[in-house]
């Protein structure tokens, strides 16, 4: 029998002895390895990224679209129907039991002019109620007045176009041309930051109804409803569905509430990790198969000293167990190598993009080390099980 140390020292030897081709051999396991973690983590790290940036905004939210789409019991059967949604629809929502706010939205991109400064930039038609639903506090001034319809001509600038056009100094009361028309500031956003691509500092809210007008538009482009903590999602969307059907006379809008839109982000994230996980899962087969060939080879080059090994009583069970050690072995050695590249890169992330959450989690590591554990055992097992059937006398006579 050999002892544990013994058998230690002998299944690492081949893989310690040739470094050089030991590294080349578990080259593939290590690029597979990091392919699985790293998208993997990268997965994580931007499902955590979306949810986090619908949540900022509230969870308690149901979007109210125009046009409603079915699909009939035909192939190709999609019929559709666009109605508009209007101030007076989102009036006649925000009077619904159980409605907190409600925020009309109509959005649109030009040019912001003040003096000689230009920018271009996002320009959002909404109602007062924005920044209570969505928590955008403001920096100075006051959000857009509720007059009940023909709104002043007045605009709450982002930071940034604070920044750009007035270099930080007060706007209060100025005047700036918004898409070719005369608007005066009355207040500036506290800095929010970016979600989902948009820049929310480097934009500019004018009341909905003059956004209608600047953008040429008869009907909204959205109306979110911000339910109290006190009514479930499904209740209000059948209010919000009763309410409408009785304005519209048939179902020509769309509700999605917030866990809808999280869920269906969740499962097209989940589905491209799947994939680009397979993708990865093609390299640990690639490295599996060199795992096995230089496995055989060494079979063929270590003929004699398994032979020794028989001879002087070394059972089969043993053998079998030396080289599946070895397999083992260079697969953790690939694993390792992997893990070190993808800590390398998701270090790097975290550097460049701060703002992106993704670390490498303990399981990541415990997760590699079985799946490199597998693809050892896998590889080796048929070089093992040969090994372990030669004959002492013939593998003596091959020196």
């Amino acid at each position: 029998m050999i002892r544990p140390r013994d058998w230690l020292r002998l299944a690492s030897s081949p893989v310690t002895g040739n470094i050089s081709k030991s590294l080349l051999t578990a080259l593939g396991i290590a690029i597979g390895i990091a392919a699985v973690t790293l998208l993997t983590t990268l997965g994580q790290g931007v499902r955590q990224y979306v949810t986090d940036s619908f949540s900022q905004f509230g969870t308690r939210i149901i979007a109210v679209t125009p046009g409603h789409s079915e699909t009939a019991g035909m192939a190709g059967g999609l019929l559709s129907s666009v109605r508009l949604l209007t101030l007076d629809d989102a009036e006649a929502l925000a009077r619904l039991p159980g409605t907190e706010w409600v925020v009309s939205n109509v959005q649109g991109s030009g040019p912001i002019r003040y003096g000689e400064r230009v920018r271009s930039t996002e320009i959002i038609g909404t109602t007062p109620d924005f920044s209570k639903a969505w928590d955008f506090p403001l920096a100075m001034g006051k959000f857009l007045p509720d007059t009940g319809g023909n709104s002043p001509a007045v605009a709450v600038i982002g930071d940034k176009l604070h920044q750009e056009l007035f270099n930080r100094k007060n706007p209060l009361g100025e005047f700036i041309r918004v898409g070719g028309q005369r608007f005066r500031v009355i207040g500036v956003m506290q800095p929010k930051g970016s979600t989902l691509g948009f820049d929310l500092d480097d934009m500019a809210y004018i009341p909905a109804d003059r956004g209608l007008a600047l953008f040429n538009r008869e009907g909204l482009m959205e109306v979110d409803v911000v339910f109290s903590p006190n009514t479930t999602s499904e209740v209000m969307i059948k209010r919000i569905k009763a309410q409408l059907l009785r304005r519209h006379g048939q179902e020509d809008f769309t509700l999605t509430s917030q866990d809808e839109m999280l869920g269906s982000m969740n499962r097209i994230l989940g589905m491209l990790t799947l994939g680009v996980t397979a993708l990865g899962g093609i390299s640990l087969l690639v490295g599996g198969v060199g795992i096995f060939t230089i496995m055989t080879t060494n079979l063929t080059e270590r003929t004699a000293e398994i032979g020794l090994l028989r001879a002087i009583g070394c059972p089969r069970h043993q053998l079998l167990s030396l080289f599946l050690g070895e397999a083992i072995i260079l697969s953790l050695f690939g694993a390792g190598i992997g893990i070190a590249i993808t800590g390398v890169i998701v270090g790097l992330v975290s550097i460049l993009v701060p703002e992106f959450p993704v670390q490498l989690q303990a399981s990541t590591f415990f997760i590699a080390a079985g799946v490199a554990i597998v693809t050892g055992l896998l590889s080796g097992i048929w070089p093992a099980w040969k090994s372990s059937r030669l004959s002492p006398i013939e593998a003596l006579r091959s020196e």
